[in-house]
């Protein structure tokens, strides 16, 4: 008798995080900190946000915050348009299930975050 392989629960979730800084962790001199646009697999968004946040603090990042904004599916009825390379990141994501930071912007003092430096 053969066993059936179970069809993956895994999903990519589209998720920006804000970080601060932390020594160490790689942001250009004179950052206040960064917004990551990152691609990363779970079987829902809970898990994809906590596994980016302990895989971030492992790479001496200090997430602070974290916006979701769900599957390529629930992206797509939303009106988000998705170009062919951020597909590939997302299907890479999926394929290893991992956490692929597609975008970093550093933020800089007088600088604020804003949706506008969202990839949407």
């Amino acid at each position: 008798m053969t066993k059936e392989k179970k069809p993956s629960r895994q999903q990519v979730y589209t998720l920006l995080v804000q970080v601060g800084r932390k020594e160490g962790d790689g942001l250009p001199d004179g950052a206040t900190g960064a917004a990551l646009m990152i691609y990363a697999s779970g079987v829902d968004e809970g898990e994809a946000v906590r596994e980016t946040v302990a895989i971030l603090k492992q790479a001496d990042l200090a997430p602070l915050d974290v916006t979701g904004y769900g599957t390529i599916e629930e992206r797509e009825a939303q009106g988000h348009e998705i170009e062919s390379d951020e597909r590939e990141l997302m299907q890479r994501a999926l394929d290893e299930n991992s956490v692929v930071v597609a975008q970093m912007t550093p933020f800089f003092k007088g600088e604020e975050s804003s949706d506008d430096e969202v990839v949407h």
